[in-house]
């Protein structure tokens, strides 16, 4: 597919249109490409490389890291798909977004060495962040895969610590239909003689398997590190480090000790490369945030954001939502992409939501309302409540008003199904990411 380079003084924003535009497929699984393009760019990554994959946890992951490093002084680079609002909010360097001349300068260096090579966004993505990064004088990188493990653009990146926070069902196009396969491609991020955690409670067989077949050091949750806690404070145990009394991490959600206990097994296991004391343990959990993410938002009526997409976490968000005060009634402003299990995701929230306000989401893989609606009309009980309502809008920015027009003072409006339904909403806010 041909595209013509943006000139000497586009935006951004005109960069971005013409990745779009650039490879024939969206999503487009292979290493051939951009390792072909990195070796013609001379990355040399001279830092901790920390990689993170799993089906939900990863970017809650990825904060702490990122927070509890910075707490400890290091210089530290974050790597995240997809965004909410703004494309840079995918690269940072050292706490900071980077600028949009940052990453234009590195758009245009992938353009000049990839040739006759085409690369997906998230490809191009993924080399401007690694260009940044080698450029930023780094002592450690986070770096999130965007979907699996085996074939991401990320994989490319020789971990020094890989971490699997959770795996489930989710992209089965592209990762198979069981967790043992979705487990298998998780997995592959692992590497020979490094450390390897995987913080699912309950992982499939093809976690270890891969794991002793590469020859990577596995850390299992349950085994080699855990949590436990009260009320008022928690702890981290691992192989030969114990870390008491510290706070709740920032990040609301049922799951976010497993998280946080995966990101300090990483840690641990880097001690030799990164010392981490315990005070930036502490600061950096209490300072951590990730827009997006059971996020609640201040004022009335409240607002709940969470991209939820996949069954696993919609029924960590229906736990965190009934761990919630009283509502009299719960509004859900919800748009999904064609390729989710709708009809999972929206059963496990439907005991929660008494007004569902489905909205369209742009773009070849996105539902539309009124198919949304349709599900949502499946999956209520035979016998509904007469009170629940199911309207369909034609994006999530009309849907959201709708939502905060009929909910009262007293009500709580849920966003969720989608980076492209949470993100639109939080700009309409003017929320900064």
């Amino acid at each position: 597919m041909s595209s013509i380079q943006p000139g000497a003084n586009a935006s951004l924003d005109q960069w971005l249109a013409h990745l779009e535009t650039l490879h024939p497929k969206a999503i487009d699984m292979g290493l051939d490409r951009i390792r072909t393009v990195a070796q013609r760019l001379e990355l040399e990554l001279p830092f901790v490389k920390i990689v993170v994959a799993g089906t939900n946890g990863k970017g809650s992951t990825c904060a702490m890291l990122e927070a509890i490093l910075l707490s400890a002084g290091y210089r530290v680079g974050l790597y995240t798909s997809p965004h909410l609002v703004h494309f840079n909010e995918r690269i940072r360097v050292n706490g900071e977004n980077a600028g949009d001349e940052q990453i234009i300068a590195q758009f245009e260096r992938i353009e000049a060495a990839r040739g006759e090579i085409s690369l997906s966004y998230f490809e191009f993505a993924t080399l401007a962040a690694l260009l940044l990064f080698d450029a930023g004088r780094l002592d450690v990188a986070v770096l999130e895969v965007g979907m699996g493990g085996r074939l991401d653009a990320v994989n490319i990146v020789d971990a020094d610590c890989a971490i699997v926070t959770s795996v489930d069902i989710d992209h089965t196009e592209w990762l198979g239909d069981t967790r043992e396969k979705i487990g298998l491609e998780k997995a592959h991020v692992f590497r020979a003689g490094r450390p390897a955690i995987c913080a699912d409670p309950q992982p499939p067989a093809s976690i270890a398997g891969y794991a002793e077949q590469a020859g990577a050091d596995l850390w299992q949750f349950g085994k080699d590190f855990n949590y436990s806690g009260d009320r008022q404070q928690w702890a981290y145990g691992g192989r030969n480090q114990r870390r008491n009394g510290l706070a709740y991490p920032a990040l609301r959600g049922a799951n976010q000790l497993i998280n946080a206990s995966a990101a300090l097994a990483a840690i641990e296991s880097l001690r030799d490369k990164l010392a981490v004391p315990q005070q930036a343990v502490r600061v950096g959990l209490l300072q951590v945030s990730l827009p997006g993410r059971m996020q609640i938002l201040p004022g009335k009526p409240a607002i709940v954001l969470d991209v939820a997409h996949n069954p696993h976490a919609a029924a960590a968000l229906a736990q965190n939502l009934a761990g919630m005060a009283y509502y009299p009634y719960t509004h859900a402003v919800v748009g999904m992409l064609r390729d989710k299990d709708a009809k999972a995701v929206l059963a496990k929230l439907a005991p929660r939501v008494d007004h569902w306000y489905c909205a369209t989401l742009d773009g070849p893989r996105g539902s539309t309302g009124e198919e949304l609606a349709e599900i949502v009309r499946g999956v209520l009980p035979d016998n509904p409540d007469e009170t629940i309502t199911v309207s369909s809008f034609d994006n999530p920015v009309q849907a959201f008003a709708k939502a905060r027009e009929l909910a009262a003072e007293d009500d709580r409006i849920l966003v969720f199904g989608s980076f492209s339904t949470v993100g639109p909403i939080l700009q309409e806010l003017g929320r900064t990411v």
